[in-house]
């Protein structure tokens, strides 16, 4: 074991969630640079450290220290001090503000920070509202280090400290040594596992209760990740059995302990004692009782005579319908609550702007929805109406975590049109359902063969397959429409057929390009994506082609196929900062990854990076003309975008796709996968793929039904 001693030039590296670094450090004794690897949760350009360690030979990057045990002291040299403040670690001081405090204050400035702000004022620059972010970044900095050495030394090594303090601000240390189970619920990104372990560390009992409890919740909300909404009694305790390694008992007296907190329901499916989240059984029984609610009473409209109103329509809009789409506008406006159905250029559109078009002559208000901004765009460019998505509608007020309409404060409505509804989960229907008054008709259009919800339940295949609501299935797809590859090869792949290969100088909108080893498909994806599209077809690499991939992980993964396209789309931007994993550059183009209701950007939403402030630690990124601010430990609630997940692409529509396709995909190669990815295509769909995996994706519908009880609560 060796001890070495120095100041940090520059953190190379650092995981904020693992707490890995790649630091370069000034030594005392060493002529060069030297390279130091290991675990902290925090180090930062100008600190001094303190390392215990082993020479190591990297095969790839020579020579390097790895460290076993650091400490890092605040530095004491002016020019330590200077790299220190000027690292973007405090906000409100970048690299310039940094050498200007260092040149007034010295070796003071520590102390002027802390106990003399009002000095700060003495500089050009600094004025009352620049001081009061410095002073609060400071303070704030000092207490996250705090609880870093408090989870580092129980062996938890995280970037979370931020979103601790601030979820639990000083009470931070006692609220976590309390119940440090409570962080998996409470705190983003921290999972049970890390919980747990930091329970172990602080002494809480293997077989406590309050472990018990915890472990019994986390399985129930894994299954409700997978999109279920209850687990099987019998299935549940043996989970939890397997994962917390306890006495049967014990999980057994867990699970009432949640019952008689009202945190978890028991009820009956097919026979079987199942256990629900309580949320996810009230979300339930609200959509099956708004449901029966709104089905009562009939609407304004109810009397418009068809046999003249389908003749008027197709003058007005100089168009000819089929019988089907005749049959499914009649249902439509006769009907208090109806679902339109079917797939890419079956005439959904049409259909709901006959719909509107009828209702509307009898002056009625009418208003459209979507789950994401996206679908709410399309659907708005479509009917040539203002359409908005589901939570701006329902008007989420962030500091009571709920919404503004509800039953109290209804929608001024007489018809809701709800599109892409598949996408739309038990939570968020129900809310959406609450809002909708008495005299109000609910017209649900969507594709019910795409993808289900990403949040639990599968509400659309569920309220067809009830029997209860009236269901317009549009099958015929349409002579404009069925010149397009893209179309009719969505309509085969849902019938179990796999695309069929293009040939070598082929004219089509659905390219399907194969490939063996997953090493040439990722060649084929990347020439195609940055060279072969915006060349022949003149696609612009980053605005208008979206890679969505089966799944993040593996080397056709969404996550390494964003690092290969940033650095071949994106490579010379600048500055460039580093958090949570990823790099950003001004021009990245990023998704959100959670629903943020402060800034009002959702899951699935695409933006682009439009500059860094390295000075300040802030970000902005535009999202649909709309600049967003977002300090850089906010971060984790984006990734880069360049590729992402058929499952993140719901609802959206991109001028050309590119799917990677691979058996290293095989868990999640299914019909609806395959069926949705090429769905999101609008002008072009190439398909990167081996034929075995593609043909397995088109003929598999392997996945189990989500585990709901709607359907029961509707009949």
């Amino acid at each position: 074991m060796v001890h070495l001693q120095g100041s940090v030039e520059r953190v190379t590296f650092h995981s904020e969630a693992s707490g890995f670094f790649v630091i370069r450090v000034k030594c005392k004794g060493q002529r060069d640079l030297v390279t130091m690897t290991g675990n902290t949760p925090s180090v930062t350009p100008g600190e001094f450290v303190d390392a215990s360690g082993i020479w190591f030979n990297d095969h790839k990057h020579g020579v390097q220290f790895k460290v076993k045990h650091i400490k890092t002291v605040t530095p004491n040299t002016l020019e330590g001090i200077e790299k220190y403040l000027g690292s973007g670690m405090v906000k409100g001081i970048g690299p310039h503000f940094a050498k200007r405090l260092v040149k007034a204050f010295g070796e003071d400035v520590f102390d002027i920070i802390e106990e003399n702000p009002e000095r700060l004022t003495e500089l050009d620059g600094i004025g009352k509202k620049r001081r009061e972010k410095i002073t609060s970044a400071w303070s704030e900095q000092k207490v996250i280090r705090e609880i870093m050495v408090f989870l580092q030394s129980h062996g938890v090594g995280t970037a979370r400290a931020v979103r601790i303090y601030k979820t639990y601000g000083d009470e931070s240390v006692a609220k976590v040594q309390e119940n440090p189970y409570r962080l998996a619920l409470d705190i983003h990104g921290i999972g049970f596992k890390t919980a747990d372990d930091l329970a172990m560390q602080l002494g809480i009992d293997r077989v406590s209760l309050i472990r018990a409890q915890a472990g019994v919740r986390h399985v129930l909300q894994e299954c409700s990740g997978d999109g279920h909404c209850a687990r099987a009694f019998v299935t549940l305790v043996d989970e939890a059995v397997k994962l917390l390694e306890i006495p049967e008992d014990t999980i057994k007296e867990a699970i009432q302990c949640e019952i008689n907190e009202d945190r978890l329901t028991p009820e009956m499916i097919d026979e079987i004692p199942c256990l629900f989240l309580t949320p996810l059984f009230r979300a339930e029984q609200g959509v099956a009782n708004h449901v029966n609610r709104l089905f009562k009473g009939s609407s304004s409209w109810s009397g418009i005579a068809m046999d003249k109103a389908i003749p008027w329509v197709e003058e007005k809009n100089s168009i000819q319908l089929s019988d089907s789409q005749k049959g499914a506008i009649e249902l439509a406006v006769q009907n208090k609550f109806c679902i339109i159905t079917g797939g890419p250029g079956v005439g959904k559109t049409t259909v709901v702007n006959s719909i509107l078009k009828i209702i509307q002559a009898k002056r009625v208000e009418v208003t459209l929805c979507a789950p994401t901004g996206r679908a709410a765009k399309r659907l708005s460019e479509s009917t040539g109406q203002e359409a908005t998505t589901i939570h701006r509608l329902l008007d989420f007020d962030p500091s009571a975590f709920d919404f503004k309409r509800n039953a109290e404060n209804p929608l001024e409505t007489d018809l809701l049109v709800v599109d892409e509804c598949s996408m739309v989960d038990v939570v968020l229907m129900n809310q959406l359902l609450r809002a909708v008054p008495d005299s109000a008709a609910v017209l649900l259009v969507g594709d019910v063969d795409q993808l289900p919800s990403v949040g639990p339940g599968s509400v659309l295949c569920d309220l067809i397959d009830s029997g209860k609501v009236p269901v317009a299935r549009l099958t015929e797809i349409f002579r404009q429409a069925a010149t397009s590859q893209i179309i009719t090869g969505s309509h085969a792949i849902n019938r179990g057929q796999a695309p069929r290969i293009t040939k070598k100088g082929e004219k089509t909108d659905f390219f399907y390009v194969t490939g063996e080893e997953p090493e040439e498909l990722f060649a084929k994806l990347m020439a195609v994506v940055t060279r072969r599209l915006p060349e022949t077809f003149g696609f612009d690499p980053v605005n208008d082609i979206q890679v969505l991939a089966p799944m993040n992980r593996g080397g056709l993964g969404a996550r390494s196929l964003n690092v290969a396209l940033q650095e071949a789309l994106n490579p010379d931007a600048h500055p460039r900062v580093t958090r949570y994993g990823w790099t950003y550059a001004p021009g990245d183009k990023v998704i959100q990854t959670v629903n943020n209701y402060d800034k009002e950007v959702f899951n699935g939403d695409i933006g682009r990076v439009t500059s860094i402030d390295i000075e300040e630690g802030e970000v902005m990124i535009e999202f649909d003309g709309r600049e967003v601010l977002y300090p850089v430990n906010e971060l984790d609630e984006v990734s880069l975008a360049y590729a992402t997940t058929i499952h993140k692409s719901q609802g959206s529509e991109y001028p050309c796709v590119v799917i990677p396709m691979a058996m290293q995909h095989f868990t999640l190669l299914e019909r609806n996968l395959l069926y949705t990815g090429v769905t999101r295509g609008k002008k072009m769909v190439v398909l990167v793929g081996q034929p075995k995996a593609v043909g397995m994706a088109a003929r598999s519908m392997k996945s189990s039904r989500r585990l709901t009880n709607l359907q029961a609560r509707l009949g």
